[in-house]
């Protein structure tokens, strides 16, 4: 599918319950490029025991935030592998300027398509305290990232495991984390904010609905930065 098409290197933003990592997904899977979750890259290279891998496990360990010098080096050899080839789109990262700015050195002259999903309070408080996770295999499901399934609706889609609550799903610590998120990713959206590759979805509408918004915002940003031969600062 991607062979068609010109590349495209998405990010997408959003506070959690946003459904970014659902719409990531589903673009990438359109695209056939891969969906890139810096929880994942995160996780695999720790399990994996890459020299990264052990340095975040190291700091992680220590009850430490994982830096963004670690950060940026997992992304970086994340971005190099060969499916990246034909584009991306990316989740969680960046979270900071510093990150931000060393993923335009890493583009090497790309635009950068950046799509904020946005969501009123209020509706991310609601998505989050009906949102559930397996038990055995932390899979999400409820809520706004429902996949299914057709059956019972409190065992897992994937491994039929019993779903449950997840602990930071309760309304005093979402609220909590939507003010962290805030606190530290209002400085990235003003950064890419004034780029002609920037767009905002509303985000609170059906995931269809957002889905079909954020195609045609992913196209007429590509358009914008192919029409000035890509925003680089």
């Amino acid at each position: 599918m991607s062979n068609d098409r010109p590349r495209l290197s998405l990010i997408v933003l959003g506070p959690p319950g946003a459904g970014k990592g659902t719409q990531a997904k589903r673009i990438a899977r359109a695209r056939g490029i891969p969906a890139i979750s810096t929880g994942e890259i995160l996780r695999d290279a720790v399990g994996n025991g890459t020299p990264i891998g052990l340095r975040a496990k190291a700091v992680m360990d220590r009850g430490e935030l994982v830096g963004d010098d670690v950060m940026i080096e997992i992304v970086a050899e994340r971005l190099r592998r060969s499916d990246a080839a034909a584009g991306f789109v990316l989740d969680g990262f960046p979270r900071t300027v510093a990150q931000a700015t060393a993923l335009d050195a890493m583009m090497s002259g790309g635009a950068l398509v950046v799509i904020d999903i946005v969501v009123p309070e209020a509706e991310l408080i609601r998505r989050l305290g009906s949102r559930l996770i397996c038990a055995d295999c932390g899979a999400t499901a409820g809520g706004f990232e429902q996949d299914g399934p057709a059956g019972d609706p409190t065992k897992c889609h994937k491994c039929g495991g019993r779903l449950v609550q997840r602990s930071d799903d309760n309304e005093a610590v979402v609220r909590e984390r939507l003010k962290v998120y805030e606190r530290q990713t209002a400085p990235l959206v003003e950064y890419y904010r004034v780029r002609p590759t920037f767009r905002s979805v509303d985000g609170a509408q059906p995931a269809d609905r957002v889905a079909a918004d954020l195609a045609a915002a992913i196209e007429a940003a590509s358009a914008a930065g192919s029409a000035r031969g890509g925003e680089r600062r």
